[in-house]
């Protein structure tokens, strides 16, 4: 064969080349992109779980806060409920001990709900904390899904839900056990 006709016999021969390099090219870019959003989903997984630490443990300040409502047991899964209380720096004017835990639970409730997707939280006595969340399988925590045993000798726990888009919009949980 003479080296005219070996030419002319690879006529084409780097555009298969590119060809290839560029569904290479192609696949390697589809695969980032796809590191890339589920990066983006772990990090807002990451987010919202720690959204739900910092509320949990804003409860608790508050509970500590209010030393008296608290040796009351007025945190036992009280019926939340906005009594205008204020904080004057030293002390709660307007409201009794109950009231104020009362005003807190409500308040802590109104910024889960602004804060988490579907959040939901109570603090209340419990000796087997990982238990409730949304047995019924509606979307929500409701009240008598909390779980909460009240039993006489058990720590104070507070539990908070939200959903996980990452995970099918299940709900997710946060315990937090203490005695203030």
């Amino acid at each position: 064969m003479t080296s005219r006709n070996l030419l002319n016999s690879q006529k084409g021969f780097t555009l298969i080349e590119v060809l290839v390099a560029a569904l290479v090219l192609a696949l390697g870019l589809l695969g980032l992109a796809g590191l890339q959003s589920n990066g983006l989903q772990h990090n807002h997984s990451a987010y919202l779980r720690t959204v739900a630490t910092q509320m949990a443990y804003d409860l608790s300040d508050r509970m500590r806060a209010n030393l008296a409502g608290f040796q009351n047991g007025d945190y036992n899964d009280p019926t939340a409920a906005d009594h205008s209380c204020s904080w004057d720096g030293s002390s709660v004017s307007g409201c009794t001990a109950k009231q104020k835990a009362e005003h807190d639970v409500w308040e802590w409730r109104q910024l889960l709900s602004k804060n988490l997707p579907a959040g939901a939280g109570v603090v209340c006595l419990d000796s087997t904390p990982p238990d409730g969340g949304d047995n019924n399988a509606n979307g929500q925590v409701e009240s008598t899904e909390y779980g909460c045993d009240n039993l006489p000798g058990s720590l104070y726990v507070i539990k908070v839900w939200w959903q996980d888009e990452r995970d099918n919009n299940d709900f997710k949980q946060f315990i937090l056990t203490f005695n203030p």
